[in-house]
Formats: C-alpha cells, structure tokens, sequence
C-alpha cells in the first residue's frame, strides 16, 4: 500500500500538514504507522478518513464529527450510526418547526388583517401594556395557561417594579397569540418555544417572515451535506475491518418469482 506524507492529505484540501496531525491526535483518523526516525507513514486508508471527516463536518458539526470517527476507530460502529441518526433527527424537526413558523406567521398575519381595537394595540411599537388577565381574555385561555406557557419559555414578560404583576408588551402579545395558533395545531410548548425564540433572535415576526428563505436554504444545504457525508463515509466503512451483521434482505427478480 503507497505510504503518504502528512503534506500529501493536506494538499488536497487545503489544510497545514499540522492540521492533519492534529485530526490523528484527536482520533478523527487512524493511528498511523511510524519510520524508524519517527516520521508519519499515512495510507489510502487515513486520506478515506480524513475525506469523511471533512465530509461530516457541515453536516453534523466539528465535535459530533470528530466523536463518529472516533466511535469508528473504537468499533463502535452502532454507536456512530446512532450520532448520525440523531442529526438526522434533528434535522428533521427542524423542518418540521420551518413549517410551523409558516404556517402560524401566515395565520396570525390573516387573524390581525382587519382594524380591530385589540390588533391595533398589539402591533409592534405599541406602548400599551397588558396585565395576565387582559391577554387571557383576548386569547380565550385562563391565565393558568399563560403561566405555564412562561414556565415553559414561551412568554418573557416584565414584571411591575411597584406591583411585581407580569405585564405585556405588543411583542410578548404576538408571541402569545403566535404560541395560542401553535397550540391548537398541536404543537408541544417545547416545540413552541423554539419557534418563539427564533421570532425574537430575527427581531420580529416580519424580520423572521423576511429570513424564511434563508433558513430553508441551509437546512438544504444540511441535508445536501449529510449525503455527501454518507457517501464518503460508506467508502470509508469499507475500508475498515468492522463487523457488521449479515443482511436477510433479499431483492426479488425484477422478472419475479421463478417457479421450478
């Protein structure tokens, strides 16, 4: 087998032949072998490493990267299989809140489209304030409710500096009314509060409305990335003397069953 040059791995991705030593230390490659000065003897099998190393890292991240190739050099391989199916997973429900940021921004920019009194007071920039019992009314829930949802994070209100009462600002009553839409899809309070969060990091639900395209277009480009990934760490599996159990999946003839 051709013996390689830490520079020789570098070179084809740009990297500082330290930076592949570095990915050895760290066990995202195989120990390599060693000349008899100490020199650093790299195989076709370590370049297969680093490609799914490199490959792993915009699809699930430099530490949940480093700890599949680790999992993979310790016969681990359920284990790296299960990292991979919880990117997945996650992935997955990050799709899953994208439509649900939708579908709720649409719906509550249809519920407050006609003038009322209580659509006007909760636009952004509004001074008024409302008390627990206010919001309640306006959502048709108890104010109960409105506590766990601040239990849960789903609502922030200030508190009263005289009173100590939790008072309502334009922005909490959107993300009540935004978190009241969620709910009666069905959507868990967690599953909620993520959504909310992300209205308050864009600044509001037109600037998160405006950054919808670019959110769906990396959760692309992460999906892109975990088939590139799967294809270069298959590769990189079959290099690997793992045990894998046997495959009872059988393909049937595409001309069908054949009879004696």
């Amino acid at each position: 087998m051709t013996s390689l040059r830490p520079s020789d791995l570098a070179r084809e991705h740009g990297l500082s032949a330290q930076a592949v030593r570095n990915y050895e230390r760290d066990g995202f490659l195989p120990p390599a072998e060693r000349t008899d000065s100490g020199y650093r003897l790299y195989t076709e099998v370590h370049a297969a490493a680093l490609r799914a190393f490199l490959a792993l890292v915009p699809a699930y991240g430099h530490a949940t990267g480093g700890r599949i190739m680790r999992a993979l050099h310790g016969g681990a391989l359920d284990d790296a299989l299960t990292l991979i199916d919880r990117g997945h997973g996650g992935l997955l429900r990050d799709r899953e809140t994208l439509e649900a940021v939708r579908d709720a921004l649409d719906r509550l920019t249809a519920e407050r489209a006609g003038p009322t009194e209580a659509r006007e007071a909760t636009r952004p920039g509004t001074h008024r304030t409302w008390t627990v019992g206010e919001l309640a009314r306006h959502l048709g829930v108890t104010p109960a409710t409105l506590r766990k949802w601040e239990e849960a994070g789903v609502l922030a209100p200030a508190r009263d500096p005289a009173t100590g009462y939790r008072v309502f600002r334009a922005d909490d009553v959107r993300d009540a009314e935004l978190a009241h839409l969620l709910r009666r899809g069905g959507h868990p309070l967690d599953h909620i509060a993520t959504v909310v969060r992300r209205i308050r990091t864009a600044g509001g639900a037109d600037a998160l409305a405006a950054s919808l395209g670019d959110w769906q277009r990396k959760l692309t480009a992460r999906g892109v990335a975990m088939l590139h990934a799967a294809t270069h760490v298959s590769h990189y599996l079959t290099l690997l003397d793992l045990p894998t159990p046997p495959s009872h999946t059988s393909v049937p003839s595409p001309a069908g069953p054949q009879h004696a």
